[in-house]
């Protein structure tokens, strides 16, 4: 009877230690995305204990390539670093959408993270959060800037002001009426592209009144009138719109560019299941709005923006219609030979007199 007792005690405990395991979350994410007041509401629905590990895109990758694919149950690489990084690794397993709320997340950006993340016919990621790149406007002073074009403009010589990286590149050709994206396949294409970009940049250099380096150092000269149409974030641009209301952040008739976090399933995750329910607990509307108004990014949740604090609200509402939403150019992975032919512009750009 004693031994039977033991016995049963020892099933007990392995077998309740097997619950406890499946009933762990663990996830691999940035800093801020995951924020306690949902942990502890997702704990509180689902039974599910979460466990954070804080992280970036290099981290995530190393710590997966390390142990192939094991460790997590969740991960949250940006979109851009994960087909290439799956090609070689093989450290993520396919999403089953059918476990997706599709209802939950905007159309295009599922349709752009699934194109972004696909290998051999199968994708690997959920889109989550994004942000963007555009224009910061004075409309007081350049009521008439509405693309990328307009950091080409002589009306407003003087008062530009872009980095000299690689978005403005991707942002000049888009305004030129070509999608560079589309040319990632074709090196010459895309060479001769860069190469017209570059005439331009060089030809308008005299316009600019600077190549700004730090973000905070733009603002200013925002503020102060010194520049009126600059290449920027969004973020920025609400920022100064909240000090002066004729600044603005302005989403590009030929698109906004933009970089989406994602969620992604690692290849030797254990709890799956759970894995699929946060993605969709995080995706639906009340709490996708609890993560804008907690850290200032928009996400890919299909009716957030109408539950989210009044001025991140207006902030979204008045910068991205449906339409600059859907028309936003997001940043897929970039084939090595390509980030050098852009170095070889950059240099070129920068040199010339």
């Amino acid at each position: 009877m004693k031994k039977l007792t033991v016995l049963a005690l020892t099933t007990s405990i392995l077998f309740s230690g097997n619950l406890f395991a499946k009933d762990t979350l663990k996830i691999l994410t940035w800093k801020g995305y995951a924020p306690q007041a949902l942990v502890k509401k997702f704990e509180k629905e689902t039974g599910i204990n979460v466990e954070l590990t804080y992280s970036n895109n290099e981290e995530m990758i190393a710590k997966l390539r390390a142990t192939r694919g094991a460790g997590f149950d969740l991960a949250q690489p940006s979109q851009d670093r994960i087909s290439s990084v799956q090609a070689k690794y093989k450290i993520y397993k396919p999403i089953d959408y059918s476990k997706i709320n599709n209802a939950n997340v905007v159309p295009s950006m599922l349709t752009a993270v699934k194109k972004n993340t696909k290998i051999k016919g199968k994708s690997y990621a959920v889109p989550f959060c994004y942000g963007t790149s555009g224009l910061i406007v004075n409309k007081k002073l350049a009521p008439d800037a509405k693309d990328y074009s307009d950091l080409l403009n002589p009306k407003y010589s003087g008062k530009i002001s872009y980095r000299l990286k690689r978005p403005t590149l991707i942002g000049v050709a888009f305004s030129k009426g070509t999608n560079p994206f589309e040319k990632y396949t074709d090196v010459k294409a895309y060479s001769t592209l860069m190469d017209s970009v570059a005439k331009d940049l060089i030809t308008a250099k005299p316009l600019a009144h600077n190549y700004w380096a730090n973000g905070d150092t733009l603002l200013s000269m925002l503020r102060s009138g010194e520049v009126t149409v600059a290449m920027g974030w969004d973020g920025g641009g609400w920022k100064l719109h909240k000090e002066n209301p004729d600044i603005d952040f302005v989403a590009p008739k030929s698109g906004a560019l933009g970089w989406i976090d994602t969620f992604a399933i690692p290849s030797k995750a254990k709890n799956v299941e759970g894995a699929y329910k946060w993605i969709n607990f995080m995706l639906k509307p009340e709490n996708a709005a609890y993560f804008t108004n907690d850290q200032g990014y928009g996400t890919a949740s299909n009716g957030a923006t109408k539950l989210l604090d009044a001025e991140k609200k207006d902030n979204f509402e008045r910068t991205f219609s449906q339409a600059d939403i859907d028309n936003i150019n997001w940043y897929p992975p970039v084939p090595a030979k390509l980030e050098k032919i852009e170095g070889k512009i950059l240099d070129l750009v920068k040199s010339s007199k």
